[in-house]
């Protein structure tokens, strides 16, 4: 039987193993390339980003930003990536990248004047949000600007169905999807057949976290964020973008309490 798993770190893992084009790591789909270079471009504009700049980007994908922060002249430009094997892929096109989760970051403390997460926290646990938005805040430098992009504000579309076969699953992605899916999904089971791996089906687009506006921004001003404004994603609809700043008052000294 093919069983399905939104395991979101273990899909990114899988993705950077079988990866073709460093683009897909964007996942985006088609056109992924496009699509990711006008996204980052508008957010070196909505956080400013100029020579001197220390940037870390949480979730830097195929590298984009970091691109486009290189041509900018930063002082310095960090990546952080959810498996080592997505990190090993971007590493070598020459950025500093490391492993490391929303909750968790490998980053000294006061260290970034501009922080980005975009289309990030959507597939970090509910739970998991406060602490890393906490961290976040730890790593930005007082008044660094931070850019947190694509958070949903309603449910994603609910999980694609699980069949008892290998046929019936080929027969859905077909009618459902398409030709270039249906084939994709039959070299994955023949792979899987001939290597005797479990037949798992990792899709990773579910969202674990979203929040209308004003609750985000609730949140975010717990963790010592102090909003600039937020605006509509362009696509896909129902999801946010913000712009923050660290609170000042927190950065001179107040502690957050660790159960914001």
């Amino acid at each position: 039987m093919i069983t399905r798993s939104e395991d979101y770190v273990e899909y990114c893992r899988e993705a950077a193993r079988h990866v073709r084009d460093v683009q897909d790591l964007a996942l985006r789909g088609k056109n992924a390339g496009e699509i990711t270079r006008r996204i980052n471009e508008r957010i070196v504009r909505e956080v400013e980003l100029s020579p001197g700049d220390d940037l870390v980007d949480i979730g830097c994908g195929d590298g984009t930003l970091l691109r486009l922060a290189q041509k900018s002249g930063v002082a310095s430009a960090i990546g952080l990536l959810a498996t080592e094997e997505e990190v090993e892929v971007v590493r070598g096109l020459g950025f500093q990248v490391q492993q490391g989760f929303t909750d968790r970051l490998p980053i000294a403390d006061e260290s970034a004047s501009a922080v980005v997460c975009n289309s990030v926290l959507l597939i970090v646990p509910r739970e998991r949000i406060p602490a890393s938005l906490r961290e976040i805040y730890r790593i930005a430098k007082p008044q660094a600007r931070i850019f947190l992009g694509e958070i949903p504000s309603v449910p994603g579309p609910p999980p694609e169905p699980e069949f008892a076969s290998a046929r019936e699953t080929l027969s859905y992605l077909y009618r459902k999807h398409g030709l270039r899916i249906w084939f994709g999904m039959l070299r994955r089971i023949v792979y899987w057949k001939l290597t005797g791996k479990p037949m798992i089906i990792r899709g990773g687009a579910a969202v674990s976290f979203y929040a209308q506006p004003q609750e985000f921004i609730a949140i975010a001003e717990a963790a010592g964020l102090e909003l600039v404004r937020y605006w509509p994603h362009d696509w896909p609809a129902g999801r946010y973008n913000y712009l923050f700043r660290k609170s000042v008052a927190l950065a001179r000294g107040e502690s957050i309490p660790e159960s914001a």
